[in-house]
């Protein structure tokens, strides 16, 4: 089926290039043809009112049109083609994710519920789902709820046109997503557990990322949110138990989401579903029962791109993500009953794109980081935030980064206590930057 979708929509819509998209408009007609000739700036190209970006090859090959010629006619008809007014599923009917303001849970929202994770997750679902008519909510095993009971009650509620099962195929449920949003709908789509979302990786990467891109703003699937259970659990071995954010996070077009907790995770679901980008939604398991917060039975979003700092301190900067933060909050508590060190504890919430500012500024008031995460250590997202602090934070560094993460190995199962990067771990690389700086 999916498969089927893609080449329909492959045929009737003929995705383009940014490259392509810049060839088109170089060598349109002039207007007294009918068209709209195209006016060019160093990185963008303006056709029937929309400006799109480029990259440099398309500039500098679209200002050389005649070296190109053999291909003009192919092009040629996208300066004419009308632009989409939204109602297909344009840019236009999603909402902007820098466009969300940070929610005021106790003065905004009176009437709250105790939740855990996962209902708070049903509770989001259940929102977009009554907001959106075009919202469509499946994966593996998820019209009776899921292994995690996530979506438990929604076919009930919504009928089986909208809340369905789907075959075992990650491919499959990535590729249906990607051609619901591309005709206008809005994807709410599940991987069972991000372990297997590998097999999805093509379809994520090389289709979903690049959908909007390669078109030249034309057309996107920026309705398409991937939702998937991530982290240890305490007995889920090697299959069961993988961070794999980092290499998500390493494709541009994405956005990649790691709620810490209840409250978190229904605001940053609602926006992820509401998004004009494809999102990428990590759920930590671990905590799909074990966090319980008062989460408002409203509707609210929380704005992507954005950390949170959960606790501000002056002595050292502590960053993380997700199921992370029950450790780090911890050590930071035992950093200050014990040893008086006063620690900024920043939740990133969102990993694509991150909130370089907080993080910098942060680490220019205390002059000391530590980033940790359960992934391995090597190439993992903790290296991304240490390389960028370094470059632009040097001066303001007082001791060497820590980075406190897995090991290089695959995830243990007997041994996954020793594996884990726990308090006390995070305790230890606390006191040592610390020390290093007196």
């Amino acid at each position: 089926c999916a498969i089927a979708l893609t080449k329909r929509l492959a045929l009737a819509s003929r995705p383009l290039s940014s490259t392509a998209v810049a060839v088109a408009a170089a060598s349109a007609p002039s207007h007294d043809t009918g068209t709209r000739q195209a006016e060019f700036s160093p990185s963008l190209v303006t056709t029937q009112g929309a400006t799109r970006p480029l990259s440099d090859v398309a500039v500098a090959r679209a200002s050389h049109p005649d070296s190109l010629s053999d291909v003009e006619q192919e092009f040629s008809s996208l300066v004419s083609a009308p632009e989409s007014d939204g109602g297909d599923g344009g840019p236009s009917t999603l909402t902007s994710w820098s466009s969300i303001p940070e929610p005021n849970y106790d003065d905004d929202y009176k009437n709250k519920t105790k939740m855990n994770l996962f209902t708070a997750i049903n509770s989001a679902m259940q929102t977009a789902l009554e907001t959106d008519p075009s919202t469509i909510v499946f994966g593996e095993d998820v019209g009776f709820g899921g292994v995690f009971r996530c979506s438990t009650g929604l076919r009930d509620q919504f009928g089986q046109d909208r809340v369905f099962n789907t075959p075992l195929s990650e491919t499959g449920i990535a590729g249906f997503a990607i051609g619901h949003a591309a005709q206008g709908g809005t994807a709410v789509a599940e991987i069972q557990f991000a372990d297997y979302i590998f097999p999805a990786l093509d379809q994520i990467v090389n289709e979903m990322a690049k959908f909007r891109y390669r078109s030249g703003n034309q057309w996107h699937c920026g309705g398409v949110t991937v939702r998937t259970p991530c982290g240890a659990v305490g007995h889920g071995g090697h299959y069961h138990s993988q961070s794999p954010e980092a290499y998500l996070a390493h494709t541009p077009g994405l956005v990649v989401v790691i709620p810490r907790g209840p409250r978190t995770a229904k605001g940053l679901l609602l926006s992820s579903i509401r998004s004009k980008d494809p999102v990428i939604f990590m759920e930590p398991k671990a905590l799909y029962r074990a966090a319980v917060e008062d989460v408002p039975d409203d509707d609210y979003m929380i704005p992507l791109g954005k950390a949170e700092i959960m606790c501000s301190g002056t002595d050292c900067t502590v960053v993380g993500w997700g199921g992370q933060l029950r450790v780090l909050e911890k050590a930071c508590d035992m950093a200050l009953a014990e040893h008086g060190i006063s620690c900024e504890l920043i939740d990133l919430r969102t990993i694509l794109p991150w909130d370089v500012d907080c993080v910098l500024g942060s680490v220019a008031k205390t002059g000391k980081l530590v980033v940790s995460h359960e992934a391995p250590i090597t190439c993992g997202f903790g290296a991304e935030v240490v390389a960028t602090v370094q470059e632009h934070s040097f001066l303001s560094l007082e001791a060497p980064i820590q980075r406190v993460c897995g090991y290089d190995t695959p995830f243990p199962l007997v041994f996954e206590k020793y594996y884990i990067p726990d308090e006390l771990k995070n305790l230890d690389a606390i006191k040592r930057i610390v020390d290093y700086a007196k």
